[in-house]
């Protein structure tokens, strides 16, 4: 996997590796949501951030903090539902791509 801040795309269309990763992961999960039948009170938000961070992939690099905090909300959304954890741990994992998360020394 690549991990590096100054990747270069290794694609012929000439799109970022973590961009296409993070579409991958998000459209994974929002399938899995969408086919899980149980309702719990968050999914409203789960989806949204999920939409959010779909819009974001195709629209280029999106921004980190942004990506991170979606990240966080849909953690906080779907964290107990445990036929999603794998999804999550996929998208977790795009996001961590883009890199670390700043430090506030």
């Amino acid at each position: 996997m690549l991990r590096s801040l100054g990747q270069r795309p290794v694609t012929g269309s000439g799109e970022d590796p973590r961009v296409a990763e993070l579409r991958t992961a998000v459209s994974r999960l929002r399938r899995q949501l969408a086919a899980h039948p149980a309702e719990f009170p968050d999914r409203a938000v789960a989806e949204d951030e999920l939409a959010a961070l779909a819009a974001m992939a195709v629209a280029g690099t999106p921004e980190i903090p942004r990506l991170r905090r979606s990240l966080l909300l849909i953690a906080g959304a779907i964290g107990s539902v445990s036929a999603l954890a794998r999804g999550l741990a996929d998208v977790r994992h795009a996001v961590e791509l883009f890199g670390p998360p700043a430090r506030n020394d």
